[in-house]
């Protein structure tokens, strides 16, 4: 059964994104390790949406690359700036050079899909990272799941994995949910610099962030 099937969800969304969405502007998490990074260093957006991030990042001087399985997504990227390169694909399935990247990002993206998605994703990332490159991304925290098993039934579909009952939302498609062992365990091949559990911005919201160092 296809698991990572949230592209769906969120391609319609990026047809409609209004101007002033939340969905355009860049997290300060971005912004402050970004200030970090080599200038001019290649970076690929995973998971790129509507390219808050690539956008900003390629105003910063930075050479960006913006991946998506959703074609609305880029659209709008190529859109608005001729100053990123633009990909559509799976996230477990890079068309993209080994090493060719000295960092990649990739936010409130990789969650989307089973335990086996997953592991793909992240060995792709790995794959695509130069050694001492980093990662910095979300996933979805254990601690999250109760909330949303309050708002909305629910059903495990695999270990970790979760579809919910929740209409015109992406909950309908799967989210893996992860302690912070499990997710230092998904990471092989990584160094881990720094992980928080954090709330977003609504109650029970829970992310992981984490930064990771490739080895």
């Amino acid at each position: 059964m296809k698991t990572d099937t949230a592209d769906t969800h969120w391609n319609s969304t990026w047809a409609g994104i209004a101007p002033d969405s939340k969905w355009l502007n860049p997290e300060e998490d971005v912004i402050a390790w970004a200030r970090g990074l080599a200038p001019g260093a290649r970076i690929l957006d995973l998971g790129a949406g509507v390219g808050r991030h690539a956008l900003w990042l390629a105003e910063q001087g930075f050479n960006m690359v913006a991946l998506d399985a959703a074609p609305e997504g880029l659209a709008e990227i190529a859109r608005r700036s001729d100053r990123v390169e633009t990909v559509q694909a799976r996230m477990d399935s890079l068309p993209l050079a080994d090493g060719d990247f000295d960092h990649v990002l990739s936010w409130n993206v990789i969650y989307h899909g089973d335990e086996d998605v997953l592991l793909r994703t992240i060995g792709e990332i790995r794959r695509v990272l130069k050694p001492g490159g980093s990662y910095l991304g979300t996933m979805l925290s254990r601690r999250r799941l109760p909330h949303e098993q309050a708002r909305y039934p629910g059903r495990e579909i695999s270990r970790n994995a979760w579809t919910f009952e929740a209409p015109g939302t992406d909950k309908i498609h799967p989210h893996y949910f992860c302690s912070a062992a499990e997710l230092l365990a998904l990471f092989s091949g990584f160094e881990c610099l720094a992980l928080a559990d954090r709330e977003h911005d609504s109650p029970g919201s829970w992310h992981w962030h984490l930064t990771m160092e490739r080895l």
